[in-house]
């Protein structure tokens, strides 16, 4: 089936993930293929060998043999709703070795050892807020504007400096609360003045999300999310084990701590998107209550975007080679792997430029 047949519902795989945007979707097995159906008209047809993983948002049916077909070969197959929160996610049997997720379970329960990881992942996340800022900053013509958006960069520069000092990880997760409630104080700024008007951000808001602006973040987060997860069930670590996020029943702390050193890219990514008007208020409603929420075609123009943006070359921190941004996490998955393994001495984040 051609592209062209696809872009009515954007029911495409990009980079191995099939995602699934149309409610009332029907998937089934066809011998070592899966069947997408709308209506019980076919819409897609692959191969099992082509994909990694899916994503299904909102009501969509999947058949128990397809189901099957799916963890016997390693494809994850995670459900969101409609809005993009994440809700679950089935796996096969998991990957790696146990003697790499007895390590890690060790990490956590090793306090010296937690707030060393704790640490890198948020010195990845305060350097790259400074980034966003400080392109903003170069991108305005308002030398008011520019002196805000470098002056903030300048304190979360300073709270930067006060982190190897911090002596357990709630004390790491309050600097991680002051820098994010800098970081967005500003963040009206990285837009342009005419699209403030359309995309009015006053707060970070999440569930539920109460702005265009903040219901796309929250968006892209779950597809960014979705991605760690992968990663880290590929490398074969526990996504629900992690050091920065504490733990809680159903929460994939991992893939959060994971997350946070690309935050700022996907915050990035949504301000270009909307600078550039490839994200419009027409992509999103106000339901009463003022609760915000993506359109069906805000759903499928923000995948688009989300993996347009994996496919562009980048280069690594540590490993100073080109690659793709949708390889990011899973090179950081297995540098998180190497560090509990006792192969490298410390985790390095990878920092954008």
């Amino acid at each position: 089936m051609s592209r062209s047949a696809l872009e009515p519902t954007l029911n495409s795989i990009v980079q191995n993930t099939l995602y699934l945007l149309t409610p009332g979707l029907y998937v089934h097995r066809d011998h070592q293929s899966l069947r997408i159906e709308e209506h019980k008209i076919l819409k897609l047809s692959v191969p099992i060998h082509n994909i990694e993983s899916i994503v299904i948002f909102g009501p969509t049916l999947i058949s128990p043999s397809a189901m099957q077909l799916c963890w016997e070969n390693h494809v994850g197959v995670s459900f969101l709703s409609d809005g993009g929160r994440f809700l679950a996610r089935v796996e096969g049997s998991p990957q790696g070795s146990v003697l790499l997720r007895r390590n890690q379970h060790q990490f956590a329960d090793q306090p010296n050892k937690a707030l060393s990881l704790v640490r890198h992942f948020l010195a990845g996340k305060i350097q790259n807020s400074r980034w966003c800022l400080l392109r903003s900053s170069r991108e305005t013509d308002d030398a008011d504007e520019k002196s805000t958006l470098k002056t903030t960069a300048q304190r979360i520069a300073h709270l930067l400096t006060s982190l190897e000092r911090v002596e357990t990880i709630e004390a790491a997760r309050g600097l991680e609360g002051q820098t994010a409630a800098l970081y967005f104080e500003t963040f009206p700024l990285h837009l342009k003045p005419r699209r403030r008007q359309q995309f009015p951000f006053t707060t970070r808001t999440k569930r539920p999300a109460r702005d265009a602006l903040n219901c796309a973040l929250s968006f892209l987060y779950a597809l960014l999310r979705h991605d760690c997860m992968a990663a880290l069930n590929a490398i074969g670590l526990d996504p629900y084990v992690g050091y920065l996020h504490a733990d809680r029943p159903g929460r994939e702390s991992l893939a959060l701590d994971l997350m946070e050193e690309f935050r700022s890219s996907i915050d990035r990514l949504v301000i270009s998107s909307i600078n550039r008007e490839a994200i419009q208020p027409k992509h999103f409603n106000i339901r009463e209550g003022g609760v915000c929420e993506l359109t069906e075609s805000g759903r499928k123009k923000l995948v688009q975007i989300y993996h347009e943006k994996k496919r562009d070359e980048t280069r690594h921190t540590l490993l100073q080679q080109k690659c793709r941004i949708g390889q990011l996490w899973f090179f950081q998955a297995r540098i998180l792997a190497r560090v509990l393994r006792g192969d490298i001495p410390e985790y390095t984040p990878h920092l954008f430029r």
